[in-house]
């Protein structure tokens, strides 16, 4: 009797071997083998391919849209003072954008981040910010319009109060997530909220900030809405600083002569404490429905001061007229409903308090800086996110807004790509053949 022909051992393998390669390793069978003995490599592109959702690419879009106006109106409004400066034309226009490309590829960079980050890192970040705003009071530090939070490090000038305002955000989302089981109680819900976020609003304010010491409150304040705090325990805090408020503002011999030409006395007196409200309205009334044109402002020579910065909007008005002036707002309500979008898809308690946290901030500041132009709150001195010439500002706003954008990655994966199941194992074979 002739053997039957035997298989060789090299070329079959057990079939319990192949299965418990697959459960064992990564889920997939062998690779193919090339002629030479080679396994041929498999490039697996899912996740960098991986489609983002529709809160992400709306977000980020008319993020990009608001800097590339910011910058053409930085350019337009800035020309003439940067040539008085010696800087040429365009010398405040290239910081700006400098500081633009340093702040979207940054902003890109942060989005890739996971929350779980930003809730480890949380504590760390406000530490490291306190203690950055507390180099203001040292030769560091210098003052402009007698607010003393800047500081200037080898020609290079920043703003701590805007990295304080960034950690702030990320603290309070972690720290009242933590503390969700328990905001019920006064107690838990004020500690260690009030005390942390009132010795930061506190260092800002020495250094005599009250405008964006403003804007740090209004971020505590909503940060706690969106945690779900009974509204009676908010009231606390809001009456105190409300207090603090009228305390600092009476004190301070500047800020007391703008509440009052904003209140009616000294109302027409444009060559002192009303000369930024009053030509800010000129600027607008000047634009009318059209504008003057790109570039035409007159107001930018030299008699509207900081129209670059606090008084951007006004720049907007005259050369964009009133059709641009809506255009910036509806973009602003644009924003805020995506914001709103994304807490709305998540049931993460940090992302909600955190995302509100940032509408506050972004949202609340540019209502703000409008309602000052357009003489419906007193001047604060605060800029127009996205808009307004200012480098510390752009890169903290953008990084601010990367890590929402990390939020809509992660809710926007595909179910098959959240979760993927591993392939199903097949029993192995006991040897008994039925």
């Amino acid at each position: 009797m002739i053997d039957p022909p035997r298989a060789d051992p090299r070329r079959v393998r057990p079939a319990s071997s192949r299965m418990t390669t697959v459960a064992s390793g990564s889920g997939t069978p062998d690779a193919p083998t090339s002629p030479r003995g080679m396994s041929s490599a498999r490039i697996s592109l899912g996740k960098v391919l991986r489609p983002e959702s529709k809160n992400y690419f709306l977000l980020l879009g008319v993020t990009l849209f608001l800097v590339g106006l910011g910058l053409v109106m930085v350019l337009s409004s800035s020309s003439v003072e940067s040539y008085e400066a010696g800087d040429g034309y365009f010398g405040l226009f290239w910081r700006q954008a400098t500081f633009a490309m340093i702040g979207v590829p940054l902003m890109l960079i942060v989005s890739r981040f996971p929350a779980r980050f930003w809730k480890k890192w949380a504590w760390a970040f406000l530490l490291v910010a306190m203690g950055l705003q507390l180099l203001v009071f040292t030769p560091l530090g210098y003052e402009i319009g007698g607010n003393r939070n800047w500081i200037e490090i080898g020609g290079f000038t920043a703003q701590p109060s805007e990295a304080v305002k960034l950690a702030l955000v990320v603290w309070l989302g972690l720290v009242l997530t933590v503390k969700q089981p328990r905001l019920l109680e006064w107690k838990h819900a004020l500690i260690p909220v009030i005390p942390f976020a009132g010795l930061s609003i506190g260092l800002v304010l020495l250094g005599g900030d009250l405008g964006t010491v403003v804007i740090m409150a209004l971020i505590v304040f909503s940060a706690l809405y969106f945690a779900g705090v009974r509204l009676r325990y908010i009231a606390i805090p809001v009456v105190a600083g409300a207090v603090l408020f009228l305390i600092m503002a009476v004190t301070s011999a500047n800020r007391m002569q703008r509440i009052m030409a904003f209140f009616g006395d000294g109302k027409g007196d444009y060559e002192n404490a009303d000369w930024q409200s009053t030509h800010g309205t000129w600027a607008l009334a000047n634009g009318g429905l059209w504008g003057v044109g790109l570039g035409n402002s007159r107001a930018k020579y030299g008699w509207l001061p900081a129209i670059s910065n606090d008084f951007i909007f006004a720049a907007i008005g005259e050369e964009l007229g009133l059709i641009g002036a809506v255009l910036v707002l509806g973009l602003f309500v644009f924003l805020a409903v995506m914001f709103i979008r994304v807490i709305r898809t998540s049931d993460d308690s940090f992302v909600r308090i955190t995302t509100g946290a940032v509408m506050a901030w972004i949202i609340g500041q540019a209502l703000v800086n409008i309602g000052v132009v357009l003489g419906v709150l007193p001047v604060l001195g605060v800029p127009l996110p996205l808009l307004s010439s200012g480098g510390t500002a752009l890169l903290t706003t953008l990084v601010a807004i990367g890590i929402v954008l990390s939020f809509a990655r992660e809710r926007g994966r595909p179910a098959s790509q959240q979760s993927r199941r591993s392939p199903a194992r097949r029993p192995q074979s006991s040897g008994v053949t039925r």
